[in-house]
């Protein structure tokens, strides 16, 4: 009787536990996500005037025209064209420090930079560990503002006070270090230019 009876109460806090842990936790989340978050729980997705998805505020894209500021470097291909698509996606390239490949890379990223009279600082040249990093520091991006004045024909002052709006701080204010958001950042250019033709 008493291996019947505890065979029961586990049955029991086995289906206790699964339905906390399978049933009501997640659908809790998702109510709590949906109607107090529901831009974060939704992927974070930057919307354009036409209101079609240009990309996540979460996930680095590429950028490689001069009117932009560019993104960290990465292995992972982008969501590229006029609309998003998440690529599903994640990771490094998993090259040793050995690696003459990986050497090659770095070389070459630094000789481009060298080109664009940049200085090749780590955040432009290296690779985020999970290569979707949406950040670069406030040194990187000041170091693309010339370009990026110059192209668009504006003055660097009106193109900082975007970088300084669209620089995240640090995580509760203590980790990490402060970093711009490129995909933020590109997005409110185009717009300052779409106003300025307006008017």
């Amino acid at each position: 009787m008493a291996i019947i009876r505890e065979t029961i109460r586990a049955i029991f806090i086995t289906l206790m536990l699964w339905l906390l842990t399978a049933l009501v936790y997640p659908l809790v989340i998702l109510v709590v996500g949906q109607v107090f978050f529901p831009y974060q729980a939704n992927g974070s997705i930057m919307l354009n005037l036409n209101n079609e998805p240009i990309g996540s505020a979460l996930i680095g894209q590429t950028f490689t025209s001069e009117r932009y500021f560019h993104s960290r470097p990465s292995i992972v291909r982008y969501s590229q064209g006029r609309k998003a698509r998440p690529t599903g996606i994640s990771g490094a390239s998993n090259l040793a420090p050995s690696n003459p490949e990986l050497l090659n890379r770095i070389v070459e990223q630094s000789n481009q930079l060298r080109d664009e009279n940049l200085q090749p600082i780590a955040d432009i040249i290296y690779t985020s560990g999970s290569g979707l990093d949406p950040h670069i520091s406030f040194k990187a991006a000041r170091q693309q503002l010339e370009r990026v004045a110059r192209a668009r024909g504006v003055a660097e002052d009106e193109i900082l006070r975007l970088i300084n709006k669209y620089t995240d701080d640090r995580f509760l204010w203590i980790f990490g270090e402060p970093g711009v958001n490129v995909l933020r950042l590109n997005y409110a250019l185009d717009l300052q230019d779409l106003n300025r033709q307006q008017n």
